[in-house]
C-alpha cells in the first residue's frame, strides 16, 4: 500500500499518460471549524500512451463527498484509497470533479491556521512543498506535471486573498463574506502555489522590470507585527536583486507580481511559490536588529527571488534534481548580495553557511548533491547542507571553472529552451558544456555524483632562515566513497603590521589536482603566516601547515580583515568535530577571535560554536562554563562604542551562563536593566528567564508572570521553552511525554518545548535518567503517527544529545547503537535520522574524552 508515499517510477509512468491540465479550485475558509470545502475541477488530456489506461490524482483529506469522472459519478469509498483517487480508462480529452472536506493544520504544512493570541485575529496559509499541495485541493502531485491554475476563495469579509496571480476585487458571497476570483496563472507545478488569507496588513510598491512592465510588489504580516516591518529595507533588498537578477540572467522577471508575506508558525525559512513567496515572520525584528539577522533576512530575500527563474519558471523534472533549485538559489543570493547589495562582504558569511554542508558531507548518511530520490520519502529527509550549503559551494566553484560570462550565457539559453517547462541536470550541463567548449563529465562525476568530502592540507619546508623552499598542498580523502577532486583555491601571505596587525602581503591563486599540488610561486617567499584557501573559494576541509597554525592560534585577532579570521575558525571548529581540537583550547581561540571581531555574522557563527563546544564536548562543563561567561560579559563589557555587537554578545553570554551568574542575571531582571549600553526590552527579558529557568533562579509563576506582559506568539513560545528548562525530574518527564503525544501542540511550541528540555538537561542532566529509554520507545510511533515535519521535530529535538558522556547509566551511544541494530526494517527515513543523531553522540564522546587528558 503506497501510503502518502510516490515513488519516481510512478511519477515517470503517470507523466507518460498526462497532457495538458488545467485546475479550477473553489474554497470556502474561515476562522471556525476543523475543515473547509475544497471542490476541485481538472481538465486534462491524456496522452496517445494513456488512452484507455487508468491512472490516479491526489488527495488527502478526512472526508471525499462527491467524485465525479467524465460524467459519471464515482463511489468514494470504492475508488479513494491511500490518499489517491483511482481513474479509470482515459479519454483524449477528460473532467474529473472532486468535493471534499479538507483539514485546517497546526503543523506548518497544507493549509496552515493560526489565530493571533495579541488580538484574537484568524490568519490561513499555504505550505506545500514537498507533497501537500493535495491537502488543499485534489492534483497529481508531481513537479514535472505543470499546469494551470484558476483559484476562487470565499473568506470573511474583513479578509485579504493572495495567491499566485494578483488579487483581484473581491465580490459579494454569503453574509460575512466575499470571494476573490483570480485570472489563471501562468503553467507551474502545484508546489508553487500558494494561498494566503486573513486579516494582513498591506503595504505596496511596484517596479519596472528590464522588459518595461510594472511589476506591482506587496508586503503583508500580521496586524500585530505592522508596527515592526521595515517595508524600506525589504523592498530596497527586492528591488536591488530584480535589478541584479535580470541583468546577470538577461531575461526579464517571468511572473506578473510579487509578493512577500510574513506569516506566523512557519517550518521553514521561506518557499518560493511563484509571485507569492511565503516567510516565517521571525524575520521581522520586534528589537532592532544586528547585522547579521540583516544579512540573513536579505539573503533569504534574494534567495527566493532567485527561485522565480530557477525552480518557477524552469523546474526540476524529478525530486532527485532539487539541488538545481536550491543550490542555485543558495550561490546566487550570495552574489547578489556581494555586487548588488550594501553587504558587500557578504561571501564571509558564506564561510560561516558552508559549515552546514560540511557538517552534513562528513554524516554517515552523506549523499550526492545529484541524490537518488526513489520517492517521497527519500526527498522529505533531504533538504539538507549538502542540498543546500555544499551544492551553493560547488557552483562556485563550477562558475570559476567554466568563467563567469560563459555561465550566465549557458543560463539564458537554459532559461529560454525550457520556459514555464522542465529539465534536468543532464540540460543544464549541455548548455554549459556547449558555451564552455569544456567536458564536464569528469568535473560533474567527482563534483555532483559522488558524496564526500576531500581535506586539503598545507605543507610548508623552509630553511634556516625562514625561507620557504617548498609549500605543497596534500590532497587526502577522510572518508571512504570520495575521489580526489580538483580545486580552485588560493593561499593568502600575511605579516604583521608595525602596530602588531596581520595584513595581506601576496596572495596566489591555486588549482589543486590529485594528491600533491606544489606552490612553487610562493618558493623563496618568508612570511609568518600562509593560510591555504583564504578567500574560501575551495569546498573542503582545510588544515593549514603547523608554523602558520601556532602563530594563527596565538595571534587571531590581530587579523585586518574578517575572512581570514573566519576560515580559521571554521577550520578550528571542524577540528573540534573531529576531536583534533578540544574545546578548552577551541573557546579560548574563540573569545581572543571575538576581541576585535566587527562582522556580525563571524560573530554569530563563532558564538554559536563556542555554546555547542561547552555544551557538548567539553569533559567539564562547569570548569569551561567559568571561563567562557565572564570572558563574554567582560567583551560585552567592553563594546559600549558597538550597541550591536555589544547586545549580541550580552545574549550569548546569557546563553552560557551558570550558577556563579545567576545572583546577577536575577537582579538584572528584578531592576529591568543590565549592563551599560543595552537597552532592556521584551525579546532581552526573555533572554533572562530563558538563562534563570534551568537552574530554578525563576519557577512556573515568574513565568507566568512574563507571559502575561507578552501574550504573543513568541511570548507563548518563549514560555514553553522556560517552562520546560525547569529543574526537576518529574518536570522533565512531563514535558517530554508532552512533545511526544500533545498532537494539540502546534509545530512552534513543539520546537519550543524541546529546545527548553535540551537546555535544561544540559544544566541537569540527572533530570534526564529515564528520558533515553523513553525516547528509543517512543520514535518509531511518533514517525508512523505524526506528520512529517512534527515527527522531526521530535525524532531530533528529544535526542538526548546532552546526556552523552552525562549520564554513565545512560549511554546514549550504546542505546543508539542498539535501537538501530534491533530495529533494521523500521523506516529508512526514520534510520537515517537516527544514524545521523548518532553521529552527533560519537563526536561529542570523542571530543569530551579529548578535552579530558
Amino acid at each position: 500500500m503506497p501510503g502518502q508515499n510516490l515513488t519516481k517510477l510512478e511519477s515517470e509512468a503517470r507523466a507518460k499518460l498526462i497532457g495538458d491540465v488545467f485546475y479550477t479550485v473553489d474554497l470556502k475558509l474561515s476562522a471556525e471549524g476543523e475543515t473547509f470545502p475544497s471542490r476541485t475541477a481538472i481538465r486534462f488530456n491524456a496522452t496517445d500512451e494513456g488512452l484507455g489506461e487508468s491512472t490516479f490524482v491526489d488527495l488527502v483529506a478526512p472526508r471525499v463527498n462527491k467524485i465525479v469522472f467524465n460524467g459519471e459519478e464515482l463511489d468514494p469509498a470504492a475508488v479513494y484509497v491511500d490518499s489517491r483517487i483511482q481513474l479509470p480508462a482515459l479519454k483524449s480529452e477528460n473532467e474529473l470533479v472532486v468535493e471534499a472536506d479538507c483539514a485546517y493544520m497546526h503543523t506548518g504544512e497544507g493549509l496552515h491556521r493560526f489565530t493571533d493570541p495579541a488580538d484574537q485575529l484568524t490568519y490561513v496559509y499555504t505550505q506545500f512543498e514537498v507533497p501537500d499541495a493535495r491537502r488543499v485541493y485534489a492534483c497529481f502531485e508531481q513537479p514535472n506535471l505543470k499546469g494551470v491554475f484558476t483559484f476562487n476563495v470565499t473568506v470573511p469579509s474583513d479578509w485579504v486573498v493572495l495567491s499566485n496571480s494578483d488579487t483581484p476585487a473581491p465580490v459579494a458571497a454569503e453574509e460575512g463574506f466575499h470571494t476573490f476570483n483570480f485570472a489563471p496563472t501562468y503553467k507551474i507545478s502545484t508546489y508553487i502555489t500558494a494561498l494566503v488569507a486573513g486579516p494582513y496588513f498591506e503595504h505596496r510598491d511596484s517596479l519596472t522590470s528590464s522588459d518595461g512592465r510594472e511589476i506591482p510588489l506587496g508586503l503583508y504580516c500580521r496586524q500585530s507585527l505592522a508596527e515592526y516591518i521595515d517595508s524600506e529595507f525589504i523592498l530596497d533588498q527586492t528591488k536591488k536583486g530584480f535589478k541584479f537578477y535580470e541583468s546577470r540572467f538577461d531575461r526579464p522577471y517571468p511572473f506578473g507580481k510579487y509578493d512577500q508575506i510574513f506569516v506566523p508558525e512557519y517550518n521553514a525559512g521561506a518557499m518560493e511559490n511563484a509571485g507569492c513567496v511565503t516567510f516565517r515572520d521571525e524575520y521581522i525584528f520586534r528589537t532592532k536588529p544586528n547585522q547579521a539577522q540583516l544579512e540573513q533576512l536579505s539573503d533569504t530575500i534574494l534567495h527566493e527571488l532567485a527561485h522565480m527563474w530557477f525552480g518557477d519558471l524552469v523546474t526540476m523534472e524529478w525530486w532527485d534534481d532539487l539541488w538545481l533549485n536550491e543550490s542555485f538559489a543558495e550561490f546566487t543570493s550570495y552574489w547578489a548580495m556581494a555586487e548588488g547589495t550594501q553587504f558587500t562582504d557578504a561571501f564571509t558569511g558564506f564561510a560561516i553557511r558552508k559549515m552546514w554542508g560540511l557538517l552534513c558531507d562528513q554524516l554517515p548518511t552523506t549523499h550526492p548533491i545529484v541524490a537518488p530520490i526513489n520517492d517521497l520519502h527519500d526527498v522529505e529527509v533531504n533538504f539538507d547542507g549538502i542540498t543546500y550549503s555544499k551544492g551553493g559551494c560547488v557552483l562556485r566553484q563550477l562558475v570559476a571553472y567554466v568563467g563567469e560570462e560563459k555561465f550566465l550565457k549557458a543560463l539564458n539559453s537554459y532559461f529560454a529552451k525550457h520556459a514555464y517547462a522542465n529539465a534536468t541536470l543532464a540540460d543544464l550541463l549541455s548548455e554549459l558544456s556547449a558555451v564552455s567548449e569544456k567536458d564536464l563529465e569528469a568535473w560533474t562525476k567527482v563534483w555532483l555524483l559522488e558524496a564526500g568530502i576531500t581535506q586539503l592540507n598545507a605543507e610548508v619546508e623552509r630553511d634556516e632562515d625562514g625561507v620557504v623552499t617548498a609549500y605543497r598542498v596534500r590532497q587526502t580523502l577522510p572518508q571512504e566513497g570520495t575521489s580526489l577532486r580538483p580545486h580552485s583555491t588560493t593561499v593568502g601571505c600575511y605579516q604583521f603590521t608595525p602596530e602588531g596587525k596581520l595584513r595581506l602581503a601576496k596572495r596566489i591563486s591555486l588549482v589543486v589536482e590529485g594528491e600533491l599540488t606544489e606552490a612553487t610561486e610562493l618558493v623563496g617567499t618568508n612570511y609568518p603566516v600562509y593560510i591555504l584557501n583564504d578567500t574560501d573559494v575551495a569546498y573542503a576541509k582545510v588544515r593549514q601547515d603547523a608554523d602558520s597554525w601556532q602563530i594563527i592560534t596565538e595571534s587571531i585577532s590581530a587579523f585586518e580583515d574578517s575572512l581570514p579570521r573566519v576560515m580559521i575558525m571554521c577550520s578550528a571548529w571542524d577540528m573540534v568535530r573531529d576531536a583534533a581540537l578540544s574545546a578548552s583550547e577551541y573557546l579560548r581561540l574563540a573569545v581572543a577571535a571575538l576581541e576585535n571581531e566587527t562582522n556580525s555574522t563571524v560573530m554569530q557563527g563563532i558564538l554559536r560554536h563556542a555554546t555547542a563546544a561547552l555544551d557538548f564536548y567539553s569533559a567539564d562543563v562547569e570548569s569551561n562554563q567559568k571561563f567562557l561567561a565572564p570572558a563574554l560579559l567582560r567583551l560585552a563589557e567592553a563594546s559600549k562604542d558597538d550597541a550591536p555587537k555589544q547586545r549580541q554578545i550580552l545574549r550569548a553570554f546569557l546563553d552560557v551562563s551558570g550558577k556563579d551568574e545567576m545572583e546577577l542575571v536575577a537582579k538584572w531582571l528584578e531592576e529591568s536593566k543590565t549592563i551599560d549600553g543595552v537597552t532592556f526590552d521584551t525579546d532581552l527579558e526573555w533572554d533572562i528567564v530563558h538563562a534563570l529557568a534551568p537552574w530554578g533562579a525563576i519557577d512556573e509563576l515568574g513565568i507566568e508572570k512574563m507571559l502575561l506582559k507578552d501574550n504573543t506568539l513568541k511570548g507563548r513560545e518563549n514560555s514553553y521553552e522556560a517552562l520546560a528548562s525547569l529543574p526537576g525530574v518529574e518536570n522533565k518527564l512531563a514535558w517530554f511525554r508532552r512533545v511526544l503525544e500533545d498532537a494539540s501542540l502546534t509545530n512552534g511550541q513543539l520546537d519550543s518545548a524541546a529546545a527548553g528540555l535540551g537546555r535544561g538537561l544540559i544544566t541537569r542532566p540527572a533530570d534526564g535518567g529515564e528520558l533515553v529509554d523513553l525516547y528509543f520507545e517512543n520514535i518509531e510511533k511518533a514517525w508512523n503517527e505524526r506528520t512529517l515535519h512534527i515527527a522531526e521535530s521530535i525524532i531530533e529535538g528529544l535526542y538526548p544529545i546532552e546526556l552523552v558522556g552525562r549520564m554513565p547509566d545512560a549511554d546514549v551511544v550504546a542505546k543508539t547503537e542498539q535501537w538501530l541494530a534491533a530495529n533494521e526494517g523500521a523506516n529508512k527515513a526514520l534510520r537515517r535520522k537516527i544514524t545521523e543523531e548518532l553521529d552527533s553522540a560519537r563526536r561529542a564522546a570523542a571530543g569530551q574524552a579529548l578535552d579530558a587528558k
